[in-house]
């Protein structure tokens, strides 16, 4: 039988801690809050008059529900309040010696069966506990911001936690309608660890001007799918927060990949907090607004804009799923396409694979017969190369060996016409290989499609340093007549997406290698704490564990980052010929 829960005391009622208290109070539970002053209580009663306020707006709360909510959460300024209290949940910011200041008053204050938990999001439990009397009562309770509205709670027992205790914790978490994962104590726990070097990579990446901010947040939510792009999740988080969280990451890993971005710190000292102050990566209207504004750094239209190349004929090479994909593309935008393939029955292959999927688009009402004709009509099948010789753009989309694409530009270079852009879609080779291997490197750029291609918005350009910049503006603006989002990038392995994904994939692998957590537990993390589409073991499995391997291992070369090694599991699985929903086993068997 699991222990019940009646009194709860919240201690600290900044934003996390005012949204765990509404949470409890949304139950039934009655509510002790505790902040330092006066000041720090109106705080709190503001947050929860905002967000209660939005539930009744939305629909989600009834005026009487709102009442009830509050009138069950009582206010004090003294830790003594919660003499009586069944659980407390301790709230207060990110410093360890706060956090055991109010752990050693709570276990002079507090009946000794209390259990004690921190909402930490990267501090020691054990560290904590230690400062009580009764360690094996202290657990984390990790809850996720905006907490009304996140599910997952991460359960953090230590090594001296009562077993009863985290079963407690667990059926409490339960009652509240959360989703919780029992993890051992580590810095940054599932979520946190596996977030935070992504984050932190994004930093780096925008450090060195490897791309803007909005096309590194562009990139990762239009090419995975997520909620919010990393600079903006850290101006929502916190600079100073992250900061914090990070190093603290970094003092237990020593993993490189965990040290606080330079300009992190910079960005704190100058005051840059993100939301919370009104300015972080982005500019908003207001502290603790969530509206941008423009600033000195908002791309505008150039008064003298690059002359951009014609193109009306398209040339697209290969029959795989990416390359009938970019010919579908371009033929419902009003291009003519030449499909060139090694074989007439291939090409026609091809072709059918086109005609199949604008045929579902008009069964699901998305286009009409007229524009289904009118695209086919304007694709021309072709085996040689020379039938490319009047194309405005060739776009390659062959297999991912630079050897193959190599001779393709070869070939290219031998019939296109001067002025020809070259393009191909290579996801992790370098573009610049690519160009050397014609006599007009200048004319070569790359264009990641992402697949499916018809369904996907998002392109990166890949500028190499012998790119034209008219070419690139071309490039561009073809993107943009597609309908897709252009995100521009120089010729570095994993351009931006790869680039920050698989680093945060391979995180991952290494955490289930250490039996941390389950993939189950990690995939939920990642999708319930963090609001991904997919967890990362869903998401390997869908992309292959080969195709993933080789982005990692290009990605290891390239930048020779010992974080970046692919995690062994990985290796055995992909020598073992588990390489994901293809073969039917990956990290999880299909059926």
């Amino acid at each position: 039988m699991t222990r019940q829960f009646n009194t709860v005391g919240v201690v600290g009622l900044g934003t996390m801690g005012a949204g765990i208290a509404e949470v409890l109070a949304r139950t039934g539970l009655t509510v002790i809050a505790v902040d330092v002053d006066d000041e720090g209580l109106a705080r709190g009663r503001g947050h929860l008059d905002h967000s209660t306020g939005r539930a009744v707006a939305k629909g989600k709360l009834a005026e009487t529900g709102r009442d009830e909510l509050l009138g069950r959460i009582g206010y004090a300024t003294s830790l003594d309040a919660l003499a009586g209290v069944d659980l407390v949940i301790e709230a207060v910011p990110e410093r360890i010696d706060l956090k055991a200041q109010v752990f050693a008053s709570l276990d002079r204050i507090c009946g000794p069966d209390t259990i004690f938990a921190s909402n930490t999001s990267s501090l020691s439990i054990t560290e904590i506990g230690v400062h009580t009397g009764r360690p094996g009562k202290v657990v984390g309770l990790h809850f996720f911001n905006p907490t009304p509205v996140l599910k997952l709670v991460e359960v953090v027992r230590t090594v001296v936690t009562e077993p009863d205790v985290v079963t407690d914790a667990v059926a409490f978490v339960e009652s509240l309608g959360k989703t919780p994962v029992v993890i051992g104590d580590r810095a940054g726990f599932i979520a946190n660890a596996l977030l935070f070097g992504y984050l932190n990579h994004a930093v780096r990446m925008y450090e060195s001007r490897y791309a803007t901010r909005e096309d590194l947040d562009a990139a990762m939510r239009y090419g995975c799918g997520y909620p919010m792009g990393p600079l903006a999740l850290l101006d929502l988080i916190g600079l100073d927060t992250a900061y914090e969280i990070l190093d603290t990451m970094y003092h237990q890993s020593r993993n490189r990949l965990h040290a606080p971005a330079p300009l992190l710190k910079q960005m704190i000292t100058a005051g840059l907090l993100g939301r919370k102050s009104g300015r972080g990566f982005y500019t908003y209207d207001g502290p603790d607004s969530p509206n941008v504004v423009p600033d000195v750094l908002t791309p505008v239209a150039a008064a003298d804009p690059v002359a951009t190349r014609d193109v009306q004929r398209v040339g697209v090479i290969g029959t795989g799923t990416m390359a009938t994909g970019i010919v579908e593309v371009f033929a419902k935008r009003g291009y003519d396409v030449v499909l060139r393939a090694r074989s007439l029955d291939k090409a026609d292959g091809a072709l059918g694979k086109v005609r199949q999927s604008l045929e579902k688009s008009v069964a699901r009402g998305r286009l009409s017969e007229a524009d289904r004709d009118a695209a086919l009509a304007r694709i021309t099948p072709a085996v040689e190369f020379g039938h490319l010789a009047d194309c405005d753009l060739v776009v390659e989309a062959v297999a991912e060996e630079l050897s193959v694409k190599k001779s393709v530009f070869e070939a290219l270079d031998e019939v296109c016409k001067p002025g020809a852009v070259l393009a191909t879609t290579t996801s992790s080779l370098p573009v610049i290989e690519c160009a050397a291997a014609t006599s007009r490197p200048g004319d070569v750029v790359g264009l990641h499609f992402f697949n499916p291609a018809q369904v996907m918005k998002l392109v990166e350009v890949v500028q190499t340093i012998a790119t034209s910049a008219d070419v690139v503006a071309t490039a561009r603006r073809v993107c943009l007549d597609l309908g897709k989002q252009p995100v521009h990038c120089g010729d570095r392995a994993g351009f931006i997406v790869n680039a920050l994904l698989f680093p945060y994939l391979n995180d991952a692998v290494k955490m289930l290698e250490a039996h941390y957590a389950s993939a189950d537990d990690i995939d939920n993390a990642m999708k319930v704490g963090c609001s991904l589409p997919m967890g990362p073991f869903e998401l390997l499995d869908v992309v292959g564990l080969d195709v993933s391997l080789a982005i990692e291992r290009s990605l290891y070369l390239e930048f020779r980052e010992a974080g970046f090694a692919p995690a062994p599991l990985l290796e055995h699985l992909v020598t073992a010929g588990r390489l994901g929903r293809k073969t039917g086993k990956g990290f999880r068997d299909y059926t």
